[in-house]
Order: structure tokens, then C-alpha cells, then sequence
């Protein structure tokens, strides 16, 4: 077994330590995409959550609407449920009400916000029915 001098082991520890420089921000460089890519997914998840969550608000207030509305009051459900969510979202939501009986429904759809321009991610669609009071009109 051969032994180093100790000013060997140092000149080599340096020489490999000088190899070694700039190697994390390469490293960093390589992950810099990845870390990037799962950010966008994760703000895009939360904008579809936002999505559905908003469609059950303006779905629940047309029902609630159209359930009370009176002969003297001329409240549009589909306005009411448009009101009740953001507007960035609104504009292209589509609400549908239909009353049968004792009961009415509202269907509202919303589409999903984007982050990547020209990605479609679809729409979000929730329902929601509500009673009538007695003596409430049927549209």
C-alpha cells in the first residue's frame, strides 16, 4: 500500500473541487422545467376547483330564484345565477332552469379558465334543485 504525501492529497482534493464548480447550477438548470411544469398544473387544478365551485354557486342561486319568484317579481334565475358567481367567469357560463311541480332545477355550466393559451381543459357542470314554498306560481 503507497501512502500520498499530505500535499498530494490536498493539490488533488483542489483539483477535484475546481471540476466540481458550477455543477449545482447546472443541477438546478436540469430541474428548473420540472419544477415549472408541475407549478402550472398545480395553479390549473386549483383554477378547475374554482371552476366547479363557482358552477354549484350560480346552479343553486337560479334554483333558489326560480323557486321563490313571485307573479309580481320578474327575476330572471339565469340572471340571478350569473350575479352570484365572478365575473371573469360569468360571461361564458351557461344556466338552464326547469320546473316540474313541486320542484325546480337548475343546471349551470361553467368553462374551466386556462393558464396555457390555446388549451381547452372543458367545463365544469352542476345541478341543483330546489323545492317550491306552498302556493308559490309554477312557471
Amino acid at each position: 500500500m503507497t501512502h500520498r504525501p499530505p500535499a498530494a492529497r490536498s493539490r488533488t482534493r483542489r483539483r477535484t473541487r475546481h471540476r466540481d464548480r458550477g455543477s449545482a447550477s447546472l443541477e438546478f438548470l436540469g430541474i428548473l422545467p420540472v419544477l415549472l411544469i408541475v407549478a402550472l398544473a398545480t395553479v390549473q387544478l386549483g383554477l378547475a376547483a374554482y371552476a366547479v365551485q363557482q358552477a354549484g354557486t350560480a346552479a343553486r342561486a337560479a334554483a333558489r330564484t326560480a323557486a321563490m319568484d313571485r307573479v309580481d317579481q320578474e327575476t330572471d334565475p339565469q340572471s340571478a345565477g350569473r350575479a352570484a358567481i365572478s365575473a371573469w367567469v360569468a360571461h361564458r357560463a351557461t344556466i338552464s332552469v326547469a320546473g316540474s311541480g313541486d320542484t325546480v332545477s337548475a343546471t349551470a355550466t361553467v368553462q374551466i379558465p386556462s393558464i396555457v393559451p390555446g388549451a381547452d381543459f372543458g367545463s365544469a357542470r352542476r345541478s341543483a334543485t330546489m323545492p317550491r314554498p306552498e302556493g308559490a306560481p309554477s312557471r
